[in-house]
C-alpha cells in the first residue's frame, strides 16, 4: 500500500514538474503563440514519459494557454487584441481594489516598499540591465497586492500578471518602454504619498493604460519596431 501512495505521489510530481516547465515556456516567449506542440518531442526534451506531457496539455488547454487542434495535437494559443484589453481592464480594477486595501492598513510602508523596488529599477537600468525590469515590475505590482492583506487577492493579481507577461514578453525589454513604466511607478507612489484615493487610483490605471498600448503595439502593429 505504501508503495503505491509513494508511485502516485511520484507520478503527481512529474506530471506538476511538466505543467510548470510548459507554462513558463509560453508565458516567457521561449514557446510562440500559434506553435505547434509536439508530444514526443516535448517528452523527449524534458526527460519523461508521454503521459505526463499529455496530463500537463489537457492542464494548459483548460487554462486558456493551449488549444486542441481538430486533426490531433495542441498549438499555443495566439494572442488576441480583445484578450488583452479584457485582462487589462480586469487588472486595474483589482490593482485598484488592492491599493484601496493596502492604503487602508499600512499606506506609509507601502510608501518605502515601492520607492526601494522604484530605487532598484533604476540602478538596473544605469547598469543596461533592461531584462532585470521584468522581475522587479512584478514585485512592485506583486508588493501592492500583498499589503492588501488578502491572499486571495494575492492570488488573482499574480495570476494575471503572468498572463500580462506573455503578451509583454516583446515591449518590456525596449528601453523606452521600460523607462516609461518606472515613471508609471513613481507616479503611482507620489499619488499616495500626496493626494487622496481617487488620484492614486487614475494614476495606477494610466500606467496601466500605456501598459497596454505598448502590448498592442509590439504585438498586433505591422510596422513595430524592431
Amino acid at each position: 500500500m505504501l508503495s503505491k501512495k509513494l508511485t502516485i505521489k511520484a507520478r503527481e510530481t512529474v506530471r506538476k514538474r511538466v505543467y510548470r516547465v510548459l507554462r513558463e515556456r509560453i508565458l516567457s516567449g521561449v514557446i510562440a503563440p500559434a506553435q505547434r506542440l509536439v508530444e514526443t518531442r516535448i517528452a523527449r526534451e524534458i526527460g519523461v514519459s508521454r503521459t505526463p506531457v499529455r496530463e500537463a496539455f489537457h492542464a494548459l488547454e483548460h487554462e486558456g494557454l493551449l488549444k486542441a487542434l481538430e486533426r490531433g495535437g495542441y498549438v499555443v494559443r495566439p494572442i488576441e487584441k480583445k484578450e488583452v484589453e479584457e485582462i487589462c481592464e480586469i487588472r486595474a480594477a483589482l490593482e485598484g481594489l488592492a491599493l484601496r486595501w493596502a492604503m487602508e492598513r499600512n499606506g506609509q510602508r507601502l510608501i518605502r516598499e515601492l520607492r526601494k523596488n522604484i530605487q532598484r529599477c533604476e540602478e538596473r537600468l544605469r547598469e543596461g540591465d533592461v531584462k532585470a525590469f521584468v522581475e522587479l515590475d512584478a514585485r512592485f505590482h506583486e508588493t501592492i497586492a500583498r499589503f492588501s492583506g488578502s491572499e486571495r487577492l494575492l492570488e488573482l493579481a499574480g495570476s494575471l500578471r503572468r498572463h500580462m507577461l506573455r503578451y509583454r514578453i516583446e515591449s518590456i525589454y525596449v528601453e523606452v518602454n521600460v523607462k516609461r513604466a518606472i515613471e508609471g511607478h513613481k507616479a503611482i507612489v507620489n499619488a499616495l504619498n500626496e493626494g487622496p484615493l481617487e488620484e492614486v487610483l487614475a494614476a495606477l490605471r494610466r500606467h496601466l493604460e500605456q501598459s497596454k498600448e505598448d502590448i498592442l503595439k509590439y504585438a498586433f502593429s505591422e510596422d513595430r519596431p524592431l
